[in-house]
């Protein structure tokens, strides 16, 4: 026998009934995340390219540039989130000024670390996954926001699978659709 040879075990195989999700709302903006490398803000990127100031997305590289020493504490990584706010996709939140919503909110959800120029997709379930009624969780979101805003969906996270899911009012085919 070769005694260089690495183990690698097969693992645990997680219980089904144990399975817990998060339901966060699903922002209406667009794609974006900040690249810390070496403790140091080094990049933005949107959904399908790397971004700078001069070949921006709704000014979202722009305004990482502009606050590196306020982002780094996100730390080492690929932060994702959405850029939401005035001018991008009518700003169906209607809110006065761009904001960044990150997407990981069991990471960042209380976590004293967020920086305050910061925000975290909003949670609207956490639990058992036998437990979640998504017909409930998206009526529930279409009634708060009613009169304020015209919400885009939910995403729903299934934390074994490390999977997601979206559930958007705006469906080809969904009881959802035309509300």
């Amino acid at each position: 026998m070769n005694n260089e040879i690495e183990f690698k075990s097969w693992g645990k195989i997680p219980r089904g009934n144990r399975e817990l999700v998060t339901v966060t709302e699903k922002m209406d903006g667009t794609n974006a995340c900040i690249i810390i490398e070496g403790g140091e803000v080094v990049g933005a990127q949107s959904r399908n390219r790397i971004i700078t100031p001069d070949k921006d997305n709704y000014g979202f590289a722009g305004w990482v540039e502009s606050n590196k020493e306020v982002l780094k504490v996100l730390g080492d990584g690929y932060h994702f989130g959405e850029w939401v706010g005035l001018g991008i996709q009518g700003n169906p939140h209607c809110f006065p000024e761009k904001r960044f919503y990150l997407f990981n909110a069991r990471r960042w959800y209380l976590n004293p670390d967020l920086p305050v120029i910061c925000d975290v997709v909003p949670v609207l379930y956490e639990g058992a996954k036998d437990g979640l009624d998504i017909d409930e969780v998206m009526s529930d979101l279409w009634d708060e926001a009613e009169g304020q805003y015209v919400p885009e969906g939910v995403i729903v996270y299934q934390k074994i699978a490390d999977i997601m899911y979206k559930y958007t009012f705006k469906m080809s085919e969904g009881k959802w659709k035309g509300r």
